[in-house]
């Protein structure tokens, strides 16, 4: 285990690394990071008032990733997890995590912890939680839709913090704090997941240490949060049993092209914005005057409410008539989803994924390449094909079967690895 002084240190280094200049990074300002104060969105519109002051990053970011920076009481609209202020306590907080350049930000969540004892042999799981794809707006961030409308992922939420286990819930960057949303960016996204583990050890009177054990679930974008490869070298502190993903697009060439046009093509979308805004792209001349306005609606849109993108023909909103898969194959963007393929590195715990062979958005093939990969370079995995139908249809069975998976890897077992089969 690393001590907090080691990893500190390790995170001063870094940042007065990051401070360097970056090829391919737009521009070297704060201002221009999400989850920096003052951060600018893609498109330079103004994201709506009012930000809950809550929200704000400070001028400061603590350099050690999962430092707590603030916290306050979570309110959950009429209670849509199911649960109750008498058997678990639910925590807004944000923390510090670092962005695609290891540059530190500031990233928000939600940590839940039950009030009932955990039974169980080893101490109170920690699991930290990925969700999937929420939208761009700084409204559809989990922590304001729980306490503004209701959170599609208390479904999981609930199971989970009803089993006993504490869980932290992150919002990613500039999901909730100033900036675009760098959608489906593995590095940001796997260092928000694994730095909200650590936030939760930070927590005072959470009651979870760096003993606990931790687990890491998530499903669609989350199941692509990558954290689980990069758990070994980027928090090897935490005590990592395992990881539960469902559905992942580790392959973001290959989901987007198979979304494209689809009931869920909104996702597509906020796979352009998200890339452009992570590498650094200037996306405007390969928008026509149609996708412009595009590009400012969605940033601006939780995911559930852009149905008018659905079964779209996306080259209407791109110049000289491409599709969002054929730009993506251009350079820069080609270059920047190449960086963004999850399984190149061995995950340092045992894995489990749950994919639908009916899946229409994120194609089976791509999960059961992604256990392939991991296989190959010597993981533990344990890979089960689904026959429930859609990508929305092999959400709940992802949880039941993840569940019976941490409950295996906390009690000190290793389900049965399937590379054999893969």
């Amino acid at each position: 285990m690393i001590p907090l002084r080691s990893r500190m240190l390790a995170a001063t280094v870094l940042s007065i690394a990051v401070a360097l200049p970056v090829a391919g990074q737009a521009s070297a300002g704060p201002d221009d990071t999400p989850g920096t104060a003052g951060a600018a969105t893609l498109t330079g519109t103004p994201e709506p008032p009012p930000r809950p002051a809550f929200y704000e990053p400070p001028a400061t970011i603590p350099s050690t990733p999962g430092t707590i920076i603030r916290s306050e009481p979570a309110t959950l609209l009429l209670d849509p997890l199911g649960l109750s202020s008498s058997v678990v306590t639910a925590t807004r907080v944000i923390y510090s995590s670092t962005d695609r350049y290891g540059t530190p930000i500031a990233v928000t969540g939600t940590v839940f912890v039950p009030k009932t004892p955990y039974v169980g042999t080893s101490s109170r799981p920690l699991l930290s939680y990925a969700p999937g794809t929420q939208g761009m707006g700084d409204r559809c961030a989990p922590s304001r839709q729980m306490s503004d409308l209701v959170e599609y992922e208390g479904v999981g939420l609930a199971r989970t913090i009803g089993r006993g286990y504490a869980v932290g819930i992150t919002d990613y960057q500039g999901l909730g704090t100033p900036g675009t949303h760098t959608y489906m960016d593995r590095r940001a996204q796997g260092a928000a997941v694994l730095d909200m583990a650590r936030a939760v050890q930070d927590l005072e009177g959470s009651g979870i240490t760096d003993a606990n054990p931790v687990g890491i679930m998530g499903y669609s974008q989350g199941g692509g949060a990558a954290a689980a490869e990069m758990a070994g070298t980027y928090a090897p502190d935490l005590q990592l049993k395992g990881s539960a993903v469902g559905a992942p697009p580790a392959d973001l060439a290959a989901t987007v092209e198979n979304a494209e046009g689809g009931l869920l093509g909104a996702a597509v979308l906020y796979g352009l914005l998200g890339q452009a805004q992570s590498a650094g792209i200037d996306l405007d001349p390969h928008l026509s005057a149609e996708g412009r306005d595009m590009a400012a609606d969605v940033e601006d849109h939780c995911f559930l409410e852009l149905a008018d993108y659905a079964f779209q023909d996306s080259s209407r909103y791109l110049s000289g008539g491409a599709t969002v898969t054929e730009l993506l194959a251009t350079e820069p963007f080609e270059s920047a989803v190449a960086q963004q393929r999850i399984g190149r590195t061995r995950p340092s715990a045992p894995v489990v994924i749950n994919h639908s062979v009916g899946d229409e958005v994120v194609p089976y093939a791509v999960g059961k390449q992604l256990g392939s990969d991991w296989c190959d370079k010597g993981a533990h995995v344990s890979f089960n094909a689904g026959v429930t139908p859609t990508h929305v249809g092999g959400y709940v069975p992802h949880i039941e079967k993840s569940m019976l998976f941490f409950e295996q890897r906390f009690a000190g077992a290793t389900p049965p690895s399937t590379c054999w089969a893969l």
